[in-house]
């Protein structure tokens, strides 16, 4: 398999956005730079915030798009663009409607499942055969309650929830790093689902 080389983290900018479940992407993103001792810097070549870092000996190039989520497309294809990476070495990392909260999934390709930032971004790639990291949010009940639920807080209980999924991820990304799907995949969808009754 093709190791990652960047990490593209989903979200909106700005404090307003900064607690909300659509800000998923960014709370690993966060969680991981920290782990490894990024710090955040503007960069307006990918309009986002942008930084690097090892882990386990892996280089690392983290990415964080200040388009707002529906635009987010244009930041990451920038930066895929400018390292001329292939589209196999990018992980994104999303918030997603269809996992309960306290679920990490790793995926490679697919479509975008209604979600804005996926779509956009498969667009500005041209292609869908990128890795995914989602992050279960759980969902409203109904479809046209879904933006508003994306942008609001979750509750305590959820909140704390994602962060354990958060967490689950951050453990497998030496893997996920060293090109090791599979074997990450095992152990993190394998972590979760016996957790699940405890």
């Amino acid at each position: 398999m093709v190791p990652v080389s960047l990490v593209a983290g989903l979200g909106n900018p700005g404090p307003r956005y900064e607690a909300t479940r659509h800000n998923a992407g960014f709370w690993f993103a966060d969680a991981l730079a920290a782990e490894c001792g990024g710090r955040w810097r503007t960069e307006s070549r990918f309009q986002g915030k942008w930084c690097t870092c090892h882990l386990e000996g892996h280089p690392i190039r983290l990415l964080k798009p200040t388009t707002y989520m529906n635009h987010s497309g244009r930041s990451v294809a920038a930066a895929v663009r400018y390292f001329d990476l292939p589209a196999a070495s990018l992980l994104v990392v999303h918030d997603d409607l269809d996992l309960p909260p306290g679920t990490a999934r790793l995926k490679r390709g697919g479509g975008h499942g209604g979600h804005n930032g996926l779509r956009d971004l498969i667009a500005h790639l041209g292609t869908r055969d990128f890795l995914r990291l989602r992050l279960g949010i759980g969902h409203p009940g109904q479809r046209d309650a879904v933006v508003d639920y994306v942008l609001s807080r979750p509750r305590l209980e959820e909140r704390e929830a994602i962060e354990a999924a958060i967490r689950d991820a951050l453990a497998v990304m030496p893997l996920v790093l060293a090109g090791r799907l599979e074997a990450a995949m095992n152990a993190l969808h394998g972590k979760r689902e016996l957790g699940a009754g405890s």
